[in-house]
């Protein structure tokens, strides 16, 4: 967890100079978000996190996709399952540049770009997000800033189960 952060610190940092990159190119450039990137590739997204946006996208590390069933990201990533895997990358992403700073205290439903909402909490502790499936993803960077939106870095990969998260 610790290298996770360091390594999102300094795409912090490096984002921060005066050219930053898009979305896409920031994970690109980011070991932690191989998988990420993988998955943008085979669900055909990663022109759309180029895109001029903004967009808010909360990036699950490679130890966040580890950590599903056994062979989830391997199926995900089959040709067949490019629905399934386009509708769950997209539930990572949010309309807008929205930065930690911008968040009221308490809990807020959010609708993601792939329709269904993720509840996102606000409190003493950090930020944190429920998701769809009754998880909990914590934000362990916030606000990578990149030339199309924000980048907030999760620890959970967030499903949107059958109608979003009820808040």
């Amino acid at each position: 967890m610790k290298k996770i952060m360091m390594t999102a610190a300094a795409a912090v940092l490096a984002a921060g100079t005066a050219t930053a990159d898009t979305i896409a190119e920031i994970a690109a450039g980011n070991e932690d978000f191989s998988t990420l990137v993988t998955a943008l590739d085979a669900a055909g997204l990663v022109e759309t996190v180029s895109g001029e946006g903004p967009f808010t996208v909360f990036a699950p590390t490679n130890d966040a996709f580890a950590a599903l069933p056994e062979g989830t990201v391997e199926s995900l990533l089959e040709p067949d399952m490019k629905d399934d895997l386009t509708n769950i990358l997209l539930y990572h992403v949010v309309p807008g540049a929205v930065m930690s700073g911008d968040l009221s205290m308490g809990t807020t439903a959010v609708e993601t770009a792939a329709g269904p909402t993720l509840c996102v909490m606000a409190g003493d502790d950090g930020v944190s997000l429920m998701d769809g499936a009754g998880n909990t993803a914590m934000v362990v960077t916030a606000d990578i800033e990149a030339d199309n939106g924000v980048i907030h870095v999760i620890d959970t990969v967030v499903m949107p189960g059958e109608s979003g998260a009820s808040c």
